[in-house]
């Protein structure tokens, strides 16, 4: 009876704890309480919108290409020589002014050919002398010569009548006779030489110029032999050192002027007819085929800047529209000029407008009508939020004509005075409710970007 005693006693224990155990579930269930049934309230979302309106735009077209200096002098040898000058600063990068003597050859030779034209003049020029004295001389001996004949045939003409008459001999009318000739051959010979006088005097004067394209070839050869610049350059490449021998046809060194450089963009051909639609056309000729012909590209607006590097910018002009369309990437090749790119330029924050540069050309002109204009993130897969008069969210899809600078131009779908929900809601539930609050300084920025003030 004693051993059966301690196992008596656990048992008791695991019935209370059992006990114990069913109390506490009971007590749980009995306080059990209910989920709710009210749903909790939605917060009304707070978004900005802005008031549709019609804006004036400035549509503009953008493309890239590399600068390159409107006018570029290749020096190139016409004559041979020896390089007895050279400008110290005539290296690559450097800026001379116009008017500089960069580079001269040995005019040695060339003096000497003058020296022989010259001295070749000077005799010819001494034998049309002598000639002109030698025909006047001619022409007065050819006068007395004339008068003596005129003499001799009178004697001949008494001396014939004499000899009719047998009243002289015929051997004194033969010699009469024989002096007759003699003086008209003597006329005569005076005579020939006076006619050869025009022959002598054109072939000195054959001489004459031929002398003289030599002194003028030596001349203008040793005009070549000294390199002057045109303009203010930029010296880009150079090829001939002091003491080098040149030779016809060599090039010698390249430079750029700094008065102008051009940029040939490439522009895809829709942005382009965009912006040039909005230019008043010109009269235009009788077949005229050429863009330029038919619009006022100088109504353009034309910026230049560095590309990726907004800030750096250079003003520029439409200078042409080049032949064709690039053949690669079909895209328009617009020529823009800037006048004085080393104007203004203040190294390293705002360099000069160089030769080589990667640069992006923007166009601008204004638009012929009025557009509505949204923020290009409020449009969303081809739709926009509008909040409606009942401060609900409507879904509207529309078209957009073409986006620019961040700007989307609304062609249909849009009419003014709707407010447009510029941000992003999560979720966008078309008929929820929302609280909107005008933007209106995103509306003046709006307006400035289309009228081109903030690009």
């Amino acid at each position: 009876m004693a051993r059966r005693f301690p196992s008596f006693r656990r048992w008791i224990w695991v019935v209370l704890g059992l006990a114990v155990g069913l109390a506490l579930v009971a007590l749980l269930v009995a306080n059990r309480q209910s989920p709710g049934q009210e749903e909790a309230a939605r917060e009304v979302p707070t978004l900005s919108v802005i008031e549709a309106r019609p804006l004036d735009l400035r549509m503009e077209a953008s493309g890239y290409g590399v600068a390159r200096a409107a006018e570029s002098w290749k020096a190139t040898a016409n004559v041979g020589g020896r390089v007895v000058e050279r400008h110290p600063e005539l290296e690559s990068g450097n800026i001379l002014p116009e008017g500089t003597e960069l580079l001269a050859l040995d005019p040695t030779r060339y003096q000497l050919t003058i020296a022989e034209a010259e001295a070749e003049l000077a005799s010819l020029d001494t034998e049309e002398r002598q000639l002109d004295t030698e025909e006047e001389n001619t022409q007065e001996l050819l006068a007395l010569e004339r008068e003596r004949l005129e003499l001799e045939e009178q004697e001949l003409d008494r001396v014939q009548r004499l000899a009719e008459q047998d009243q002289i001999s015929r051997s004194a009318r033969d010699k009469q006779h024989r002096a007759t000739v003699a003086q008209r051959q003597a006329v005569a010979k005076l005579e020939n030489e006076l006619a050869l006088v025009p022959t002598r005097r054109k072939r000195l004067q054959a001489q004459q110029e031929q002398a003289r394209a030599r002194l003028e070839r030596a001349r203008e050869d040793i005009a070549d032999t000294r390199f002057e610049a045109p303009y203010d350059l930029r010296i880009s490449e150079v090829d001939i050192e002091l003491h080098d021998q040149a030779s016809p046809g060599q090039l010698l060194f390249r430079a750029d002027s700094t008065e102008a450089v051009e940029v040939e963009a490439h522009v895809p051909l829709p942005m382009l007819r965009r912006v040039v639609g909005g230019v008043a056309k010109l009269e235009q000729p009788p077949g005229a085929l050429d863009l330029q012909e038919r619009v006022g590209l100088q109504a353009l607006d034309a910026e230049v800047a560095l590309a990726g590097i907004r800030e750096v910018v250079w003003s520029g002009r439409v200078a042409r529209i080049a032949s064709g369309l690039d053949p690669s990437t079909r895209t328009v090749r617009v020529v823009v000029r800037v006048e004085a790119p080393y104007d203004k330029a203040e190294p390293p924050e705002r360099p000069a407008l160089q030769p080589g540069m990667y640069v992006r050309v923007r166009l601008s002109g204004p638009s012929p009508v009025s557009r509505l204009i949204v923020p290009a993130s409020a449009v969303h897969d081809g739709a926009i939020y509008l909040a409606t008069a009942e401060d609900r969210l409507r879904r509207q899809p529309v078209e957009v004509a073409f986006e620019q600078d961040d700007l989307a131009v609304i062609a249909d779908g849009l009419a003014p005075g709707d407010r447009v929900i510029v941000d992003d809601p999560v979720p966008a539930v078309d008929g929820m409710a929302v609280d909107p609050h005008r933007d209106e300084a995103l509306e003046e920025e709006l307006r400035r970007r289309a009228e081109g003030a903030g690009a």
